[in-house]
């Protein structure tokens, strides 16, 4: 019988936030795969675990990968663990989930900590419906397509982010998303835990004039619906309606479908574009 893929969610901070089944289940397993060794080691050595780990990061797991499968099939158990927090979170252990998946290996969490969202529950924004993108590319291009994408998004927004750029993305936030409302915590469940709450403008300033320390989570308030549909509406002004449907029927849609999107785009009522459309 092939062996089971434990995905352990180990300590952002404080050790004592480490679950009874995740210390069971590390002493039980045949082998623990780690992001880094030299962390995990740290957390074995306070609960007195004594097991084999092999390193499995973002720059091994091509071959690491397979081989891990390899052994699972053997009928090894194995647990994974990241730095700190749920494995397979903006780490390559999602592409070890999709290996076991095409291997019918059966994977099982063992849930825990979580910086994301543990940053979300105290910012003081709504968690009824939330987006999580962890860090935004270092591509200068790439990163301005997100945030132009992410001024759009209505739903709350998490992002990661390492001290030493937190300054130019609070920047950037700004500049595409406007001054909204954000949350930033950093040192989560540590002696130094903060979470300043304010404005984008107000926690950048904050921010500037200090030596900054520790990993970033931050929460961004979703645009309310009604102004992103004003704000929509409004791009559309300096264009006749002619020439918008025009637009559509040029990039290959028929005009009905031309119609009922710029009747979307406009936030007006379709017959007001059909009025139009008929001299087309």
């Amino acid at each position: 019988m092939p062996g089971i893929l434990y995905l352990c969610a180990t300590p952002i901070g404080n050790l004592e936030d480490i679950t009874l089944r995740c210390i069971r289940i590390l002493k039980e397993v045949d082998m623990i795969a780690a992001e880094d060794t030299r962390q995990t080691i740290k957390l074995l050595n306070h609960f007195e675990i004594k097991k084999p780990m092999v390193s499995y990061h973002e720059h091994n797991k091509f071959d690491k990968g397979p081989e891990l499968v390899n052994q699972l099939l053997e009928g090894k158990n194995i647990a994974l663990v990241s730095d700190a927090g749920m494995p397979a979170i903006s780490d390559p252990g999602e592409d070890l989930v999709k290996l076991c998946i095409e291997s019918d290996i059966t994977i099982i969490p063992i849930p825990g900590a979580s910086a994301s969202l543990s940053a979300l529950i105290v910012s003081g924004l709504s968690t009824r419906s939330f987006c999580f993108e962890g860090f935004l590319s270092s591509n200068k291009k790439e990163k301005k397509e997100k945030l132009l994408q992410l001024a759009r998004e209505t739903r709350t927004i998490i992002l990661y982010e390492s001290p030493h750029r937190i300054k130019e993305t609070l920047s950037e936030l700004q500049q595409y998303l406007g001054d909204r409302k954000i949350s930033v915590s950093r040192e989560l469940t540590k002696k130094f835990e903060e979470t300043l709450r304010g404005s984008i403008g107000e926690i950048h300033q904050i921010l500037q004039q200090r030596n900054i320390k520790g990993e970033f989570v931050i929460i961004i308030e979703g645009i309310d619906a009604k102004v992103l549909i004003d704000n929509e509406a409004q791009k559309w002004h300096n264009i006749t309606i002619e020439k918008h449907i025009l637009m559509y029927m040029e990039q290959g849609m028929d005009k009905k479908e031309a119609i009922k999107k710029v009747a979307e785009d406009r936030n007006i009522p379709k017959k007001e574009v059909y009025a139009v459309a008929c001299d087309i």
